[in-house]
């Protein structure tokens, strides 16, 4: 996978150290919709190489971070930016979706 893992500290290292324009995915190694929406991830990060990071948790290890930001169910995407949240988008995500909502945060 070419996305970056986060555990509980270097989340909060990229989101609110270094302020970040970034998403991160919360999803499960056995979660069906996860192993769609992750590979469409690491093939958009490309187009944003510098601008835009892109991150994961696993929820089954690291739970705190999961149950931090009262989610329920995966795929979760969050958008932060500047050490706000910014919003995110759940479920089997299209990609036009996706740039849109990265467009947005990035305040193109």
């Amino acid at each position: 996978m070419s996305l970056e893992q986060l555990n509980s500290n270097r989340f909060e290292e990229i989101i609110y150290d270094n302020c970040e324009p970034c998403l991160v995915i919360f999803s499960r190694k056995t979660c069906h919709v996860c192993k769609e929406v992750v590979p469409m991830l690491a093939e958009v990060k490309p187009q944003y190489e510098g601008k835009f990071g892109f991150y994961y948790v696993d929820v089954e290890e690291d739970k705190n971070l999961y149950q931090r930001f009262s989610l329920k169910g995966v795929p979760q995407i969050l958008f932060f930016n500047d050490g706000e949240y910014q919003g995110k988008l759940a479920g089997n995500v299209e990609e036009e979706t996706l740039e849109e909502k990265i467009a947005e945060v990035l305040g193109a």
